[in-house]
């Protein structure tokens, strides 16, 4: 792992596979560790290089202020595009999960030759809040089990782990798995001030960005390969959500996961990994 300065700030990143290889950035959500270390290395087992990243005011990435980001969305793509520039490996293959899916629509969108391929997982097309009057909402009764929770001391290691294990129950992850993820994010978080921890594992820094304007009637525009993952069981994506997604960029392929939920479970991975490798 080690960071790499783009547009004045600093991204925290880690690398698999041989630098000549097809690059592969896996844009995190908002950690880099959302994305399998299974799935990465499954990715270099087909000739990729891999790099996945921290968006800012997360991991190793710079960290302001996570309660007020001075950066919008497009800025965020941006990073996208230019740490493809710094590696030296474009046009890169970009895949963004969760939150890190919206930032790579925009990027795919604002920096067309920067991208060669782009694969989508667990996202939607509109930003956090309100969606648009044909795409489902969070699954109410889950959001209400997830808020009614009281927030843990985000400075003890373990008060955390068991947080994000109680979550993963609600939302049909596997809690273990969750359990794990948390301990290592909390590990890599520069710092253990609660603001810095909860935007860490939670994302709230997406959560206040501003993220205009809309990006949602632009996908037909998008003429790269394109591959859709989303898994079935998910309650804060609905599978709607990606199944609209894939309707609006030309030539998309779907891929939904039945047993996933948000993350995707260890037992997806070689199929992720095969769609995404087809992508070229």
């Amino acid at each position: 792992m080690t960071t790499v300065n783009v547009q004045g700030i600093d991204l925290g990143i880690e690398s698999f596979g041989a630098d000549d290889g097809p690059l592969v950035l896996l844009a995190g959500g908002t950690t880099m560790l959302s994305w399998p270390d299974a799935l990465c290395e499954r990715l270099v087992a087909g000739g990729r290089r891999v790099v996945r990243y921290d968006l800012r005011d997360s991991g190793e990435s710079t960290t302001a202020d996570p309660l007020a980001p001075a950066y919008t969305l497009r800025d965020l793509a941006a990073d996208a595009a230019a740490l493809v520039d710094a590696l030296g490996g474009g046009p890169a293959h970009l895949a963004g999960i969760g939150v890190g899916g919206m930032v790579a629509q925009v990027a795919a969108l604002d920096h067309p030759g920067a991208f060669s391929a782009l694969t989508l997982a667990g996202t939607r097309a509109v930003a956090p809040g309100p969606p648009d009057d044909d795409l489902p909402d969070h699954d109410a009764a889950a959001m209400r089990r997830l808020f009614a929770r009281t927030t843990p001391d985000w400075g003890d290691r373990e008060a955390v782990a068991d947080f994000a294990a109680a979550g993963a129950r609600i939302l049909g992850d596997d809690p273990a798995a969750a359990r794990a993820l948390a301990a290592r994010i909390w590990d890599r978080t520069p710092g253990t001030a609660p603001p810095v921890q909860m935007a860490n594992q939670l994302g709230m820094v997406f959560s206040r960005l501003d993220c205009a304007p809309r990006w949602r009637e632009r996908l037909p525009a998008l003429k790269v390969p394109t591959l859709v993952v989303h898994g079935l069981e998910n309650l804060f994506f609905p599978v709607a959500d990606g199944e609209a997604i894939a309707r609006a960029i030309p030539g998309a392929r779907l891929l939904v996961l039945p047993e996933a939920a948000t993350a995707i479970p260890a037992a997806a991975v070689p199929q992720v990994a095969d769609a995404m490798l087809a992508l070229g």
